[in-house]
C-alpha cells in the first residue's frame, strides 16, 4: 500500500564549478564543471570545442579560477555561457593526443611549402590539430595583411578537414613557443604573465637604459622586454623626489650644480663652482636648502629658494665680471638699448645737402646732438637761419645784385664801402663788389 501523504523530496541540482583549461600553446579557456567533484590540478578532460572535443589540462578551479577570470585578457573576453566540460579524460585520449602532437611538425613543414609556393609574405609558426580532427589550426605572423584564402583551399584538400588561418603578433608567437629569455629563466608571457601589453621606448629611458643598442634591451620576440614595466612606477615615484640632474642649487657651500642621483642610495652627487665634488644624502640635501643659504664671495647676491628647482634652470650661472666701463655709465640714457637713439642720429643725415649750399648748418648740428632724446626741444635760430639761406639763398641775392646802386649810395655816406660812379651799369648778381675808390682830395 502506498502512503498518499509522504511525497519524494526533488533531486538537487548537480554543483557547477569553474575551471580553466590550457591546450598547446598555452592557450587557455574558461569551461564550467557539472559534477560534484572539481577535477584535480593538471588532469585532462575532455571539453566541448569548436565543432567536436578537444583535450586539455585543469590549470585553476575553484575561487583562482574566478579571479583569473575576472583579471585575465582571455577571461574578460570569454563569453557569458560558457561551454561545459565533458569529462575526465583516459588512458586512450591522453595517447592519441600525444600522436596529434607528434604529427603537428610534419603539418607545419608541408603548410611551409604551399607558402613558399604562392609566394606569400607570411610566416608560419605554429599548427595544433584538435583531438577529434575536426579542425586544425595554422598560426602564423605577417607584416601586412595576406590573402591566403587559394592556402586555406589547398591545405583543406591537402589534410581533408576544416583549416582555420589565425594570425598572430610576435610577442603571442613568443608565448606560444615558449623559450629561455637572458635571465636563464622561462619566458614571463608562457609563464604567468596574465596579459601581454605594449612597452614604450620611454619606459627604458626612465630607467637611464641606453637606447642606442635595441637588443640589449629586447627580448627573443625582437621587441622590449616585458619586464621593463614591473619597475617602472618605482622610477617614476623615486624621480619625483630627487631634484633635477643638471640645475643649480644653493646649499650650504654656496651654489652647486646637480651632477647625478642615486635612487636606490637615496644619495644626490653635487659639484661646486671651484670644481669639488661631493655625495650627500638626500635628506641632508633637504634640510640644507630649507635652511639659509650662504652668499659666495665672489657672488654676493643671494638668490631665491623658491626657484631652486624650476625648470629653466639647467645650466651654470655663476658670477661674470661686468663689462669694461660700465661703471662710468651713470647718465638714465645709458640703460636704454642703442636702437632707441638710432632715428635721432639719422636726422642730421638728412639735412647734408642743405649744409652743402650754407656752412651755417654745421655750426648748428652740435647743439642738436647734445640734446636729451627723450625731451626734444625745438631747432635755435642759427639752425633755423641755416635753413631759411639753404633755402631762398639765390632770392636774396638776386635782390641784394638790384638795390646794389642804392646800397652803395647809402654806404658812401655812411662811411661804407661806396660802389661805382652814378648811373654805371650794375653787373651781375653772383658778381663781386668793386674795389673801394680813392678818397677825395687825395
Amino acid at each position: 500500500m502506498t502512503d498518499h501523504g509522504t511525497t519524494a523530496a526533488p533531486a538537487a541540482p548537480p554543483a557547477t564549478h569553474l575551471i580553466e583549461v590550457t591546450f598547446k600553446g598555452n592557450r587557455r579557456e574558461f569551461f564550467t564543471w557539472s559534477f560534484p567533484d572539481p577535477p584535480a590540478l593538471h588532469a585532462h578532460v575532455i571539453v566541448d570545442a569548436d565543432r567536436g572535443e578537444d583535450l586539455g589540462v585543469v590549470n585553476a578551479t575553484g575561487e583562482l579560477a574566478a579571479i583569473r577570470k575576472a583579471g585575465t585578457t582571455h577571461g574578460k573576453a570569454s563569453p557569458d555561457q560558457l561551454r561545459p566540460a565533458l569529462r575526465a579524460a583516459t588512458a586512450e585520449d591522453i595517447a592519441k593526443g600525444a600522436l596529434l602532437r607528434s604529427d603537428e611538425d610534419n603539418v607545419r613543414r608541408r603548410a611551409i611549402e604551399k607558402v613558399r609556393a604562392q609566394a606569400l609574405e607570411m610566416k608560419v609558426s605554429d599548427t595544433e590539430w584538435q583531438w577529434d580532427r575536426k579542425k586544425l589550426t595554422i598560426y602564423f605572423t605577417a607584416e601586412k595583411r595576406v590573402d591566403f584564402r587559394q592556402l586555406v583551399r589547398q591545405l583543406e584538400g591537402l589534410f581533408g578537414t576544416r583549416v582555420q588561418m589565425w594570425h598572430i603578433g610576435v610577442r603571442d608567437e613568443a608565448k606560444r613557443l615558449d623559450g629561455i629569455g637572458r635571465c636563464a629563466r622561462q619566458f614571463c608571457s608562457a609563464s604567468w604573465l596574465p596579459e601581454l601589453r605594449p612597452v614604450k621606448s620611454s619606459v627604458a629611458k626612465d630607467q637611464r637604459l641606453s637606447t642606442l643598442n635595441p637588443s640589449q634591451i629586447s627580448g627573443s620576440c625582437g621587441r622590449l622586454m616585458c619586464c621593463l614595466r614591473y619597475e617602472h612606477e618605482f622610477y617614476v615615484k623615486q624621480r619625483k623626489r630627487f631634484p633635477k640632474e643638471g640645475k643649480i642649487v644653493v646649499t650650504l657651500a654656496g651654489e652647486e650644480k646637480i651632477v647625478s642621483n642615486d635612487i636606490f642610495r637615496e644619495q644626490v652627487t653635487l659639484r661646486g663652482a671651484t670644481g669639488e665634488v661631493r655625495v650627500v644624502p638626500l635628506a641632508q640635501l633637504n634640510h640644507e636648502l630649507g635652511g639659509e643659504p650662504v652668499a659666495a664671495a665672489s657672488d654676493p647676491a643671494t638668490s631665491d629658494d623658491a626657484s631652486e628647482f624650476e625648470d629653466e634652470a639647467t645650466t651654470e650661472n655663476y658670477a661674470v665680471e661686468p663689462p669694461r666701463g660700465a661703471e662710468t655709465r651713470t647718465y638714465p640714457e645709458a640703460s636704454r638699448k642703442p636702437e632707441s637713439r638710432k632715428p635721432e642720429s639719422r636726422k642730421p643725415e638728412s639735412r647734408k645737402p642743405e649744409a652743402m649750399s650754407a656752412p651755417q648748418p654745421q655750426v648748428s648740428q652740435q647743439p642738436q646732438e647734445r640734446q636729451a632724446p627723450q625731451s626734444p626741444q625745438p631747432a635755435p635760430p642759427a639752425q633755423q637761419q641755416g635753413g631759411e639761406v639753404g633755402e631762398g639763398g639765390g632770392r636774396r641775392r638776386r635782390r641784394r645784385g638790384r638795390r646794389g646802386g642804392r646800397r652803395g649810395r647809402e654806404g658812401g655816406g655812411a662811411g661804407g664801402t661806396p660802389s661805382g660812379p652814378v648811373g654805371a651799369p650794375e653787373g651781375p648778381p653772383d658778381a663781386p663788389p668793386a674795389p673801394p675808390a680813392p678818397p677825395a682830395g687825395s
